[in-house]
């Protein structure tokens, strides 16, 4: 009876034990990948070169807008190649807010969302009366 305690109280120490470390290792996890992404993007901001547009034709295979100071070009990459296809005029792209991207919060997104949702549901409130 006391020996199937005594491992009963083993195997729950063991269990917490384990559940411990694996929480550690996910805050571990988390933090890096934070401290990474805050590098990353610090490391990219006022740079020259940006990727404005990437459109895929094939697997590994893509046709990408590249800008290069205040140059525009088309670039195919390849598995093993990058080639150099045109220039392109700054006047004929359509750049979305300046040629960047808005960042919007994932809060902002389930805000719209939630509305967008609830406005569908009116109308179809008022359809059925």
């Amino acid at each position: 009876m006391i020996l199937s305690l005594s491992n009963s109280i083993d195997s729950y120490v063991q269990f917490i034990t384990v559940l411990i470390i694996f929480v550690f290792v996910l805050a571990i996890t988390y933090f890096t990948s934070r401290w990474i992404a805050g590098y990353q993007k610090g490391r990219g901001l006022n740079a020259n070169v940006e990727i404005m547009e990437s459109f895929r034709l094939a697997n590994n295979k893509y046709i990408q807008i590249v800008r290069v100071g205040k140059k525009y070009l088309a670039v195919a990459v390849g598995k093993d190649s990058v080639t150099m296809l045109t220039e392109i005029p700054e006047d004929q792209l359509l750049l979305s807010s300046g040629g960047k991207e808005q960042n919007h919060s994932f809060k902002e997104l389930l805000e719209k969302m939630q509305q967008k949702n609830f406005l569908e549901k009116e109308e179809d409130r008022k359809k059925s009366e």
